[in-house]
């Protein structure tokens, strides 16, 4: 009994040693790799603004009678390149805006509180500094659905319309797990600290529409903002956001809400829901799409189709 302890003693501590080594190796590999990434860096894909004493990067292009204003889910490292496939399906015929809050893309990385309404605040007055008017088409991808609810509620003025890509709803997280979601997250913050989060963004994972010195470019910035402290104290701020939405009115503004089939979210009920929040509006359609939570990177020609003829209408 005593031999085959000790076996199991010397084999744990083999795989142990194999493991301290690899990770070094990762670890070592990856802060490589993102000393030669430096140089594309250097040159933001859209304009910076300087908000609260941080620079925001706003991306624009394209002319139209509608202003499209994509707004990424958690964690999404790169909105401007995440969102291509679909927008440079619709930049020939609508103005294309793209904001990257703090903590994502070519923004800053702040570590400051995060609640909806400084989020929406900080948006707001990114957009006027770019020189960037309304009214817009929120096209809010996951939990930016909060934020873009929020916006109808308090300017709506401001929004046109909301195109949702499956994006959440208060229901949402009417049971969601938190404690599960935080412990996903900081373990998401270490393995980009270790360089773990390199492999995660290979090229196979990356959206097939961007060429590969785009992914590489995805790919360098991943590494460096995946899952920050911004992001995580963006997620520490769900209930309260929550609870303001429900104490006001819904916005009745035109709607169209492209979801998933709901295998990739942690809410419950998804499907349910959006088309629970659509039954009492004047003006909301709910579609839904075969495919994963990503929906503009999986079914952007049916989405672009879609949003052409909703806003003809």
């Amino acid at each position: 009994m005593k031999k085959i302890i000790k076996t199991f003693g010397k084999v744990l501590l083999t795989l142990v040693i194999i493991l301290m080594v690899s990770l070094f190796i990762i670890f070592v590999y990856n802060r490589i790799r993102m000393k030669q990434e430096e140089s594309l860096l250097k040159k933001p894909l859209g304009q910076m603004v300087e908000v609260d004493g941080h620079m925001m990067c706003v991306y624009e292009e394209g002319e139209g009678a509608h202003t499209l204003l994509f707004l990424s889910g958690s964690g999404t490292a790169s909105p401007i390149l995440d969102f291509k496939s679909l927008y440079t399906l619709l930049k020939d015929d609508y103005h294309i805006v793209v904001i990257e809050k703090f903590g994502y893309g070519f923004s800053d990385v702040i570590d400051d509180e995060r609640s909806f309404d400084t989020i929406l605040r900080q948006d707001r007055e990114a957009l006027e500094k770019a020189g960037i008017k309304g009214p817009f088409v929120l096209c809010p991808h996951s939990l930016s659905g909060l934020e873009s609810i929020m916006w109808a509620q308090n300017y709506p003025d401001e929004v046109e319309a909301i195109v949702g890509l499956d994006m959440v709803l208060p229901r949402t997280y009417d049971e969601f797990d938190f404690d599960r979601l935080f412990k996903y997250e900081k373990l998401a913050a270490l393995a980009r600290k270790l360089g773990i989060v390199r492999f995660f963004y290979s090229d196979r994972s990356l959206p097939s529409t961007l060429s590969k010195e785009e992914k590489e470019l995805y790919r360098a910035i991943a590494c460096r903002k995946a899952v920050n402290l911004d992001v995580i104290n963006e997620g520490l701020s769900i209930p309260e956001a929550v609870s303001e939405i429900d104490s006001n009115p819904k916005p009745d503004v035109p709607m169209i809400m492209f979801i998933s089939d709901g295998k990739e979210v942690m809410g419950t009920n998804w499907v349910e829901d959006h088309y629970e929040y659509a039954s009492d509006l004047t003006d909301a359609n709910v579609i839904e799409l075969d495919c994963g939570h990503y929906v503009h990177n999986f079914m952007q020609n049916k989405i672009a189709e879609d949003i052409r003829e909703f806003l003809d209408e």
